[in-house]
């Protein structure tokens, strides 16, 4: 078997083992003010945990500014964490060197949600696909360009692309070649933040639909990270609700979509479009804005749009409670059901 083939085809093992496991995890970013002002903190992402197991999807959802990709690239050590443990295949990516951890980044990779400011405008698609190849000596000189047209031909691009610059690609190739150049450095896990939002609807399922077939053939794992719940629904094994940085419901994803159980899981639930005009749900209306990240209510960070708001909810943090079947949420609601 030549090293081209050894690099496509990879033996899926231990399937039902974590590939990822982020534990009490914080990214705290320090906010600047002028002379004499009080030093203050946005809390991104505040005490997030979850695992993820191998070959499978996590979906993880919220409005936009919860923290979502945030998460994502503290995960992948983009940021710099502030607390907490990130383990990929049982390794602290927190705490390897630099080399150490040049080798885990072709094993770690990322989608970015707009596909033409991550690409760039001065290389052809072909440099764009195999520059990471080149650096990191994946395959042999001799077996360079075929497996970059594999590559690309297994994400749905022709050969001739190679020669071609962005600029002369539709959105949806343009995250093709996103995709391409994430695959041709081999790697386990994948964080796509949100690849399809800039996407019109039609080809957004066309994106989606080469995820799902790429994940099985290269035996990949994805963080999906998401506003779009019918995306959500389609592509996830599991899910994750984020509010204000951190998580408030995680479970099975049938087990979410057919049973929300957290206040905020079931309002954005709500705003699911349904594709019969004629059925009829209620709408639950949020009340108020997001509070600031960087000053917090305290007690459930929720309760100040709550409608089921207690006043336990304004002064203690709930804890995480198991609701069967790995159908995790944090609210005062069940606390009685613990």
């Amino acid at each position: 078997m030549s090293k081209e083939t050894e690099n496509i085809q990879k033996p899926l093992e231990h399937k039902d083992e974590n590939i990822l496991e982020v534990r009490n995890l914080k990214k705290y970013f320090p906010i600047k003010g002028g002379i004499g002002s009080k030093k203050a903190t946005v809390k991104a992402v505040d005490d997030v945990s979850f695992e993820i197991r191998k070959g499978s999807t996590m979906g993880l959802v919220g409005e936009s500014g919860c923290g979502k990709s945030t998460t994502g690239r503290t995960i992948l050590r983009l940021l710099e964490k502030t607390e907490g443990t990130v383990l990929f295949n049982g390794v602290d990516v927190n705490s390897v060197s630099k080399a150490e951890m040049r080798k885990l980044r072709t094993k770690m990779q990322i989608i970015f949600q707009d596909p033409y400011s991550s690409l760039s405008p001065r290389l052809p698609v072909g440099e764009i696909i195999g520059e990471a190849v080149k650096e990191h000596n994946l395959v042999p000189k001799e077996e360079f360009d075929a497996y970059i047209t594999k590559i690309m031909n297994a994400c749905g691009l022709q050969e001739y692309h190679k020669d071609r610059y962005p600029h002369e690609f539709s959105g949806g190739q343009r995250q093709r070649i996103c995709i391409a150049r994430a695959i041709a450095l081999n790697p386990d896990f994948i964080v796509c933040d949100e690849p399809v939002s800039a996407l019109d609807v039609s080809i957004q399922a066309q994106v989606i639909n080469l995820l799902k077939d790429l994940q099985e053939e290269f035996h990949l794992t994805y963080l999906f990270i998401s506003h779009d719940l019918s995306v959500v629904e389609h592509i996830s094994d599991t899910v994750g609700v984020m509010y204000l940085g951190g998580l408030v419901e995680t479970g099975a994803t049938e087990d979410i979509f057919a049973n929300p159980l957290h206040p905020y899981t079931k309002a954005l639930f709500s705003a699911i479009p349904m594709p019969d005009p004629d059925l009829k749900k209620e709408r639950i209306i949020l009340e108020g804005n997001i509070p600031s990240p960087a000053n917090p209510p305290a007690g459930c960070k929720f309760h100040t749009r709550c409608s089921e708001c207690m006043e336990i909810c304004k002064t203690q943090v709930p804890v995480e409670r198991d609701m069967g079947n790995g159908h995790m949420v944090r609210c005062h609601l069940y606390d009685e059901k613990a």
